[in-house]
């Protein structure tokens, strides 16, 4: 979807039928997957019987007649092979999305269970394994995929040497961990993360309510955020008393974080005395970074939905009008819309003659046989 936002044309082939997310929920009334359709705007949909060997030869053949560049997550096949590919297109970029290095299977969410994050997610006083519910992982692999792609057709343009990659997405989910120290933590100090709740490492930031009930989350990064913070919600005296007796410098991160819990008493009061408008009038004024919790609902009628240039209207079948991001990152002071996803199956008969060669009686008789769909 991403090289798609950027300009590529992109084909994606599936098995007769549809792969397993076709019908991946949610799904509307009429049982189009609100998340298939998500995730491959702007793309063309071919189908053919992988299992045929015809069926075989025509992805080889779009591969190595077209662009030459090919991703695939399905492991096993010889015929898909960088090795059997590249035998006939040298300069062959082929990406291989794995579940792990050694080429054995995971997804997602078994990948996350065996890293260590659902173990620091959730309450501090919470003993099992809390599952986010982003697939963080999935979307920095298919980010970092889109990456080594745009690097290995530069290459290929300047060296006309092509690229065998691959991208394991337990490797992509070590590798964030391992960047941000959480896998270093442990090597070098002999520690290792706890559960906090809404707290940020390191850092103060908690969530609040207020008074009718909304729910905040506030982060002080610096020292004028924390300042800011104690000013507008009258907790000074306490807070110069803190220090005084704990004899602590509340302009070290370090030493916010560590006496967090004391802090969030004194604030949480204020929070709790003042309604959520009161609240966002009064932080509003400072630098305090804050934000209130908002449902998936409430912020897609927000304007920063509603009303930002990423987003634009889009029509799509099974679907109707909604509004539909873009590529978030701004090109020359726009965003690239986002077009929409086809219909499983439905540039097959197209893409083979154009890309192909083939004529009206040979996609007939694909056709008939099967080796396509109908």
């Amino acid at each position: 979807m991403t090289l798609s936002q950027l300009g590529a044309t992109v084909i994606r082939v599936d098995p007769i039928g549809g792969a397993s997310d076709t019908n991946r929920w949610p799904l509307t009334a009429d049982g189009t997957s609100i998340y298939w359709t998500g995730l491959n705007k702007g793309k063309r949909s071919a189908t053919v019987d992988l299992r045929s060997p015809e069926g075989q030869d025509l992805v080889q053949r779009l591969i190595v007649e077209g662009d030459g560049i090919v991703v695939t997550n399905v492991a096993g096949p010889s015929w898909l092979s960088y090795e059997t590919l590249v035998a006939n297109r040298p300069d062959l970029i082929h990406l291989q999305v794995l579940g792990r290095h050694d080429g054995s299977t995971g997804v997602d969410y078994t990948v996350n269970a065996a890293i260590g994050y659902p173990l620091v997610t959730g309450p501090a006083d919470y003993s099992g394994p809390i599952n986010h519910v982003l697939p963080a992982w999935d979307v920095c692999c298919g980010l970092y995929s889109a990456l080594a792609i745009i690097a290995a057709v530069r290459r290929r343009d300047q060296s006309g040497a092509g690229a065998q990659i691959s991208v394991p997405l337990e490797d992509v989910a070590l590798a964030t961990a391992g960047n941000l120290g959480l896998l270093t933590e442990p090597q070098v100090n002999g520690t290792q993360r706890a559960r906090l709740g809404n707290a940020i490492y390191g850092q103060y930031g908690q969530d609040f309510t207020s008074g009718d009930g909304v729910a905040f989350m506030v982060v002080t990064l610096t020292k004028r955020h924390f300042q800011d913070l104690v000013a507008v919600t009258g907790c000074g005296a306490a807070v110069s008393a803190l220090a005084e007796s704990l004899k602590a410098d509340f302009g070290d991160e370090g030493v916010r974080y560590r006496y967090r819990d004391v802090l969030s008493a004194l604030f949480t009061t204020w929070f709790a005395e003042h309604s959520a408008d009161e609240i966002m009038r009064a932080l509003s004024a400072t630098s305090v970074l804050f934000e209130r919790y908002r449902s998936f609902a409430e912020t897609a009628a927000d304007e920063r939905v509603t009303a930002n240039p990423l987003f634009s209207r889009l029509h799509q079948d099974g679907l109707g009008e909604y509004l539909a991001p873009g590529l978030p990152t701004v090109f020359d002071g726009r965003h690239f819309a986002s077009e929409p996803a086809p219909r499983l199956g439905a540039d097959t008969a197209e893409v083979l003659t154009a890309r192909l060669g083939l004529s009206a009686d040979d996609v007939a008789r694909l056709t008939d046989a099967n080796t396509i769909a109908r």
